[in-house]
């Protein structure tokens, strides 16, 4: 098999006897949409959707040092991560730069998953290799080991209770346990992209078509439909979820996309980047970088990635990702800003969409929030 070759999930038969369009995703087969990518959208908003993100990419280390490695090597307080607890990470460069963003599960009190992008997951991969040298733990390569589905949206709650003896109701936000799923051995994780509740489930590949069809049965009733790719990205930008390679990437540090708060500098020992994040601390708090909004469009034109933010014909910033917002009916985007024409309600803002300067209004992130 060529290199180049993409890989494929344990559902990609079952992907394409669906009828899914399917895309190359970070090298990956990945179902895009199987129908209409709005009527997905709104399924996960209004009942819920089933996704296949085995994509994504597990590293497991393990070990007496695992969690002063992760202290190490990553920005945030890892080894103050209760067992069965997760926590929304960053794993930056020596200069402060973001390699990924992660969310690291404490499995045990040795024992952790790290979960990378699929795009930087051999990058993650190879930066914990290396950073672990010193320390007595393992970094385990285990993106073969796990498929990944998720059921997100109002009604998943439901479905995933009717197929396990989980207590889901006592099992908080960012917060993973064991459990059986349809008789299959799961991680059964309260984690999500979408804005909505829902679970993520690790299983081992072999169970994950079973799975699969043992989630559609339960959600028949509920409305649950298969989800692709495209209305996670909306789902994510209309929750103001930060996606690498849009609004993260080396070129900032974590202060720069206003996740400053991701950075621990309190916990003790040194930590890769924590001399170039102090200054970019200090930096942020007397000069503010641009800053990520939110961009509501007055018209229907549609802006994209690298659009340029204008105001008063001068550009004021770069768009990162825009959509159509099913549920606000209208174009949306984040942007960096500058910091004068960052609060929510600024007047005179528009985006370059091929030489036309369309108006936008400036809001606040996220531009949806679900009702508790």
């Amino acid at each position: 098999m060529s290199s180049t070759e993409p890989r494929r999930t344990a559902l990609d038969a079952l992907h394409r006897s669906l009828g899914a369009t399917m895309t190359d995703f970070a090298g990956w087969e990945m179902p895009l949409r199987y129908g209409s990518e709005r009527d997905e959208h709104n399924a996960v908003r209004t009942r819920a959707g089933l996704f296949d993100l085995s994509h994504m990419g597990e590293i497991t280390v393990a070990g007496p040092g695992a969690a002063a490695l992760l202290d190490h090597a990553l920005v945030g307080n890892i080894g103050g991560v209760k067992p069965g607890r997760a926590r929304y990470t960053m794993i930056c460069r020596e200069d402060g730069g973001i390699l990924d963003d992660l969310i690291v599960y404490r499995l045990g009190e040795t024992e952790f998953m790290v979960v990378a992008n699929a795009s930087n997951a051999q990058t993650v991969l190879d930066a914990l290799v290396e950073r672990s040298a010193g320390f007595d733990a393992e970094v385990r390569d285990d993106r073969d080991a796990y498929a990944l589905l998720a059921v997100q949206g109002p009604e998943s709650p439901a479905i995933l209770a009717s197929l396990t003896d989980a207590d889901l109701d006592g099992l908080k936000y960012y917060a993973g346990l064991p459990a059986a799923v349809a008789g299959v051995p799961a991680l059964i994780a309260r984690t999500g992209y979408t804005g909505e509740d829902g679970f993520e489930l690790f299983v081992k590949p072999e169970h994950a078509v079973e799975l699969w069809q043992a989630l559609t049965k339960a959600g028949e009733g509920a409305g649950l439909v298969p989800c692709g790719l495209s209305c996670r990205d909306t789902l994510r930008l209309e929750a103001g979820m930060p996606l690498y390679g849009n609004e993260l990437s080396t070129d900032l540090t974590p202060f720069d996309a206003g996740l400053g708060r991701v950075v621990k500098f309190e916990k003790e020992g040194d930590f890769v980047g924590r001399a170039a994040l102090t200054e970019a601390a200090e930096r942020a708090a007397t000069q503010p970088p641009r800053v990520l909004v939110g961009l509501v469009a007055e018209g229907r034109r549609v802006p994209r990635s690298g659009y340029a933010v204008v105001a008063g014909g001068e550009v004021i910033g770069q768009v990162t990702s825009g959509a159509p917002s099913p549920t606000l009916g209208k174009p949306i985007a984040m942007a960096y800003v500058d910091a004068a024409h960052a609060a929510p309600g600024t007047e005179g803002v528009g985006v370059d969409i091929r030489g036309s300067h369309e108006p936008y209004e400036v809001v606040a992130l996220p531009f949806y929030k679900r009702q508790k």
